[in-house]
């Protein structure tokens, strides 16, 4: 095979894969980890699935991929992001709210969950990690904005309460129900009460 050859199939390949994450994202957040197969992943894709096992030799492989792809979009957020403590909390936030999409998924790291006693143990690490990487920065941004004691006690609350707002406005499929579920810490925070869909970490 010739070089260009080679990297015509180099290309379909990452455009495959780059499908299947987006279709498993997407299954992921709406259906759980556990409640689709790759039978499932392959007739969204349009593809047989055997040919997933060329990309993810194992559903708990694609899972981790996912995350980590995740985990890859947090950190050039972080390392980019230039802006005011209120700014970054402000996008945070906004990031479950607009990009996600309140009241029709929830994040990738709470759709596995429901089975955290069967999953693997790679996937309990990826999901540690995309938490802790996220109340590490949230910990940053309230120690230089000064408003409260506990930095990173507020932190770990305010990745708890976006996670469990996105699963309270999934149960309504209500937005407004996020909106209602946030508004105390933003008071707190002293962030402006707008919601404005601007790109944030949480974008694949």
């Amino acid at each position: 095979m010739n070089t260009a050859s080679a990297t015509a199939v180099e290309t379909v390949q990452g455009s495959t894969r780059h499908a299947i994450l987006k279709a498993a994202r997407e299954l992921i957040q709406t259906r759980s980890y556990l409640g689709f197969s790759f039978q499932d992943l392959a007739d969204r894709v349009g593809i047989r699935k055997a040919s997933l096992y060329h990309h993810f030799p194992s559903k708990e492989a694609l899972g981790v991929a996912v995350l980590e792809q995740a985990m890859a979009a947090y950190e050039k957020w972080f390392k980019v992001f230039e802006g005011t403590p209120e700014e970054g909390l402000h996008l945070y936030i906004n990031g479950f709210r607009n990009v996600i999409g309140a009241g029709r998924r929830v994040c990738p790291a709470a759709s596995f969950i429901p089975g955290w006693d069967v999953v693997d143990s790679d996937i309990h690490q990826a999901v540690t990690r995309l938490r802790q990487m996220q109340v590490d920065w949230l910990t940053v941004q309230l120690t230089r904005q000064g408003r409260v004691q506990d930095p990173a006690s507020v932190a770990g609350q305010m990745f708890a309460l976006c996670q469990g707002s996105l699963i309270s406005a999934r149960i309504t499929g209500r937005v407004e129900d996020f909106d209602a579920a946030l508004a105390p810490m933003r008071a707190q925070l002293g962030l402006a009460d707008v919601f404005a869909a601007t790109p944030s970490p949480t974008g694949s």
